[in-house]
C-alpha cells in the first residue's frame, strides 16, 4: 500500500518528519517527491538531516516555482509509481502541482491543512488552498473552523478533523532543539520576510524600516529570495539587526523558542510562535490562522513601520491559551484515516 508524499518547501519538510515516522508505523510505503521548489541546502537537505528522514526518493530539482513546470513532472513520477494515495502538504505551488498531477491521472489527493482560508484573494496562497480543496478526496482540517469552512464551500471530498501535523513536530523537536542551542544573554526579537509579496521593494524597504526602529537586538535568517531583494533595492537594516544565513530546523526553533517576540509572513511560524508560547507579530494584512490572533497571541500589522514597533514593543502571550490546532498526534489520525481507506479499496 503505497501513500506518495509530495513536498517542496520549509515547512513541508517539517511536517514531513513525524507523519513519516506514523506513515510507517500504519504499515504503509511511503514514497516521498521533493519538487526542488527550495532546492538550495540550507532550505532543504538540511532538514532531512537534521529530522532524520530518508532521502526522497524523487528528487526533480527544478528549482523553480512555477506550477507549469512542475506538474508535468510530477505526472511522470505518479505514472510511474500509481500509489493509492498522493498526499499534499498545505497551500504552495508545490501543492497545487501535485494536486493536479494526480487529478490528471485520476489518482485520490489527501490534503493536510485544509479548509484553512485569510480570505484574502490578493494572496496566492489563498487562490492555492481552494483550489487543491476542491480537487481533494480526503481533506484533513487541522480544527473545526477549517471544517465548517469547507461544508459551507460544498467540496465534495470527505472532510476528516486531525489536528495539525506541524504541531506533532513542534512538540516533539522544540525540547531537543532548546537543550542542544540554549539561550543565555539579553533578550532578541526573530525576524522572517520571505513571502513574494512582502520582497517588492516598497514594501521590504517599510518592513526593514520597522525592524531597524526597535531598541533590541534583531536576528534575521534571510531567506535566499529576501537577500537578493535587499541587495537589489540597496535596503540597509539597522546596525541592531543581523542579517543571518538560513538556519537548520533545530537551530532556527532553538533561535524562535527563546525569542521575546517573533516578527514573520510566514504562516507555519504564525503557528509554531503560538506553540512555543512567544508573542507574534505578522507583517501580512491578513492571517489563514485567525485563531491565533483572536487569542491575543499574533497581531498583524501589515507592512506599516509604526504599527510593527507598537507591536513588538506591547507583545504578551495571553494568560489563559487555548490548545489550538490539535494535541500532537495528528500525524497518527492521517495515516490511520489512509490506512483504513486503502484496506478497504477506498
Amino acid at each position: 500500500m503505497k501513500v506518495l508524499t509530495v513536498v517542496g518547501n520549509r515547512p513541508q519538510f517539517v511536517k514531513a518528519a513525524p507523519l513519516s515516522l506514523a506513515l510507517s508505523a500504519a504499515g504503509l510505503e511511503e514514497i516521498a517527491l521533493h519538487t526542488g521548489q527550495h532546492y538550495d541546502a540550507a532550505m532543504s537537505d538540511v532538514f532531512y538531516d537534521e529530522l532524520g528522514l530518508e532521502p526522497p526518493r524523487h528528487r526533480l530539482d527544478l528549482r523553480t516555482a512555477e506550477v507549469a513546470a512542475m506538474q508535468p513532472a510530477i505526472a511522470a513520477v505518479l505514472e510511474r509509481e500509481r500509489p493509492g494515495w498522493v498526499l499534499v502538504h498545505g497551500d504552495t505551488n508545490s501543492t497545487v502541482a501535485g494536486a493536479r498531477a494526480a487529478r490528471e491521472l485520476d489518482l485520490p489527493v489527501a490534503h493536510i491543512e485544509a479548509g484553512l482560508r485569510s480570505g484574502d484573494w490578493a494572496m496566492p496562497e489563498e487562490r492555492n488552498r481552494v483550489e487543491v480543496d476542491r480537487i481533494s478526496a480526503l481533506l484533513f482540517a487541522p480544527d473545526e473552523r477549517s471544517r465548517e469552512t469547507l461544508l459551507a464551500e460544498g467540496v465534495p471530498g470527505e472532510i476528516d478533523v486531525v489536528g495539525d501535523v506541524m504541531a506533532d513536530a513542534s512538540i516533539r523537536f522544540a525540547p531537543l532543539a532548546r537543550e542542544r542551542y540554549p539561550h543565555e544573554g539579553p533578550p532578541y526579537v526573530v525576524a522572517t520576510v520571505h513571502r513574494e509579496a512582502n520582497v517588492a521593494e516598497g514594501r521590504l524597504r517599510r518592513i526593514v524600516d520597522g525592524l531597524s526602529r526597535l531598541p533590541e537586538r534583531v536576528v534575521f535568517p534571510t531567506h535566499p529570495r529576501t537577500r537578493a531583494a535587499l541587495e537589489r533595492y540597496g535596503i540597509a537594516p539597522g546596525p541592531r539587526v543581523e542579517l543571518v544565513e538560513p538556519l537548520g530546523y533545530l537551530a532556527f526553533a532553538a533561535l524562535a523558542s527563546q525569542a521575546r517576540v517573533i516578527v514573520t509572513d510566514s504562516g507555519g511560524l504564525q503557528k509554531e510562535a503560538y506553540w512555543y508560547g512567544v508573542p507574534c507579530v505578522t507583517v501580512r494584512p491578513s492571517t489563514e490562522w485567525v485563531d491565533t490572533v483572536e487569542a491575543g497571541a499574533n497581531v498583524l500589522v501589515d507592512d506599516d513601520p509604526e504599527a510593527l514597533v507598537r507591536a513588538v514593543a506591547a507583545a504578551r502571550m495571553p494568560d489563559e491559551r487555548p490548545q489550538l490546532y490539535g494535541d500532537g498526534h495528528a500525524s497518527e489520525r492521517v495515516a490511520a484515516a489512509l490506512s483504513r481507506r486503502m484496506q478497504a479499496g477506498r
